[in-house]
């Protein structure tokens, strides 16, 4: 800024100060147009050259919002749940807040106190008071506090990833000294260059590391190709085999945390896991601050040992293992760490013999990360084929016969497998499950003696909610009760179980009747006659009916009447007649003399 125009926003500035009320904007425009720049200009420029000789009061009425906490939390509420719905972009403040009053679940309005007037508040005042309120979607989107995980003991949990070295390539080839670990040069290998990555994609270096999280040792193993299944199990087959020396870790973990990449969940790895009875977490996608001590260690890897390669070169895959694992046993038990205090390897050695689990051999590891478990059905022994030899069940908890169990091999004992369980959370539960051992006769050598003892099964799930089940339909509160109820013929639930209730509520449709045309028929209908009934029939029917006014003379009267006895369309008439009598009815004489 030249002298002229400072002396010249100095000038403004006292006569700013001296101006009366109205005319500091006459005042400020005709010294920009003397300047020539714009009045936004002159006031930026101003604000460089001038301080403001005593601080900005504070409005009386800061920190304060005519919008309620309601009305913000409505507004917020609409604001996040858009996001939920389109991850492109939020909907607006403005449209959600002309959208909620149209709908009218906000005010969102202020009462002007001189003239008693409601105005709707403005966009830049809701957005202040949802800031105050701590309810903006900018707040609430923030990411979450980071915790600090901690670890019980060595071996409690381990972290692993793969990184692709991106400075390094190995070249293979007969002429020795073509051979070693070669340098991506910027000018060879970038994106405008895709040609030059592709030809090399096979020759890149992949460095695994493995983390134990309660001493922080790093483990260091590089790899050909790309991140694959095959690699990984490789790599963590290795890193708990028992290597001697001062490259001391080693065992199996309780628990490995990986990222969800292909390579990690894939069967081989799963498989692995699953038969040593690692539990395996897998972070959520974008979530790798939870592996962090991992990454950190892929950047000492970077910084402490890749960068010395570039003056020892390595002739290939071997020789670059080899000056790893020399790297790693030194630093391990070199350098401190930061947060215990103790070099990594000291801190390692605090493992104790229960936590230290010793992991299969090589070969048998292999076998296990091919074999996927198998499906097996519960028998009525409540036993389970595997592999050709029968194995006992009966200690899973919760076991049921017809049901399936995953069965997988024990890599630390050959006469038992594994059956696999989960618990309430979901993870993965081992049981032992010994083998069934026989004996010359096929008969299993712990069976019970016929005529010795007897030795039956625990009740099974199954079976003792059958017996739940007819207790509660009885309305029993003991098996005695529920036979005793059934002996008894009650019927289940008391009576209260009506069947067909829903078909007597059910409100069915009025069908309006249709008109049709009389069948005409050309034929004659049978004619029906029935037989009278004898005297003696006719009586016994009429005596039930008639309950005491039957007597002798009612015979003689029907006798009378009714010579050729009374069809059944009769008796009605014929109870009307003695009943209404006022006294016997007279006999009439046939054939008598008058």
């Amino acid at each position: 800024m030249s002298a002229v125009i400072t002396q010249a926003l100095v000038d403004l500035e006292r006569a700013l100060r001296a101006a009366p009320r109205g005319q500091r904007v006459e005042i400020a425009q005709s010294t920009a147009q003397r300047l020539d720049m714009s009045l936004a200009t002159l006031y930026r420029k101003l604000r460089e050259v001038t301080a403001d000789s005593k601080p900005r009061k504070r409005r009386s009425d800061a920190g304060t919002s005519a919008l309620s906490r309601e009305d913000a939390l409505t507004i917020s509420s609409a604001l996040m749940e858009s996001a939920r719905r389109n991850e492109k972009r939020l909907y607006s403040l403005e449209d959600a807040v002309e959208a909620l009053r149209a709908s009218k679940m906000i005010r969102a309005d202020v009462v002007d106190e001189d003239t008693g007037e409601i105005r709707p508040l403005s966009i830049s005042a809701i957005s202040r008071a949802l800031y105050s309120f701590g309810v903006h979607p900018q707040q609430l989107l923030q990411p979450a506090p980071v915790t600090e995980l901690g670890s019980c003991h060595p071996n409690h949990v381990w972290q692993i990833d793969a990184s692709l070295c991106v400075l390094y390539y190995l070249k293979p080839g007969a002429d020795e000294h073509g051979n070693g670990l070669r340098v991506m040069e910027h000018d060879q290998f970038y994106k405008n260059k895709p040609k030059n990555v592709a030809r090399i994609a096979s020759n890149r270096v992949w460095s695994y590391e493995i983390t134990e999280h309660a001493s922080g040792w790093i483990y260091l193993k590089y790899v050909m190709g790309a991140e694959s299944g095959e690699n990984l199990c490789d790599v963590l087959i290795d890193a708990m085999q028992e290597r001697g020396g001062n490259d001391i870790l080693h065992g199996v973990p309780k628990i490995l945390m990986m990222d969800p990449g292909s390579a990690n969940t894939s069967a081989m790895a799963r498989n692995l896991c699953r038969a040593l009875r690692i539990r395996v977490i897998v972070h959520k996608p974008g979530a790798a601050r939870v592996t962090g001590q991992v990454e950190n260690a892929r950047n000492l890897i970077e910084r402490k040992f890749e960068a010395g390669l570039r003056f020892q070169p390595v002739a290939d895959l071997d020789e670059l293992n080899a000056a790893a694992k020399t790297w790693r046993a030194w630093f391990n038990a070199a350098k401190k760490h930061s947060r215990h205090g103790m070099t990594r390897s000291e801190a390692w050695m605090r493992i104790r013999e229960h936590q230290l689990v010793k992991a299969p051999s090589v070969e048998v590891c292999r076998q296990l990360a091919i074999a996927e478990p198998e499906s097996r059905k519960v028998t009525n022994k409540l036993r389970v084929s595997f592999q050709g030899t029968e194995y006992d069940v009966s200690v899973v908890p919760g076991v049921m016969i017809g049901e399936k169990l995953m069965i997988t091999r024990n890599p630390w004992q050959s006469d038992a497998a594994q059956a696999i369980t989960f618990d309430q959370d979901g993870h993965e539960v081992f049981h032992v499950i010994p083998r069934i051992e026989k004996d010359k006769f096929g008969f299993y050598v712990r069976a019970p003696m016929i005529g010795e003892e007897f030795r039956p099964h625990a009740e099974t799930p199954a079976q003792k909610a059958r017996k739940e089940a007819a207790r509660l339909a009885m309305g029993a509160d003991s098996d005695a009760e529920e036979q005793a109820a059934r002996k008894a013929k009650a019927i289940p639930f008391g009576g209260r179980l009506k069947p067909y209730q829903h078909i007597e509520d059910a409100q069915l449709p009025t069908f309006m009747p249709r008109k049709g045309s009389e069948l005409q028929l050309d034929v004659t209908l049978p004619t029906v006659e029935s037989k009278p009934l004898s005297h003696p029939a006719a009586a016994k029917i009429l005596r039930a009916r008639l309950d005491g006014v039957w007597s002798p003379e009612s015979m003689l009267w029907l006798k009378s009447n009714y010579p050729d006895g009374v069809l059944e369309d009769q008796l009605d008439s014929i109870v009307e007649q003695l009943q209404a009598a006022p006294s016997r009815p007279a006999l009439r004489v046939v054939g008598g003399n008058s």
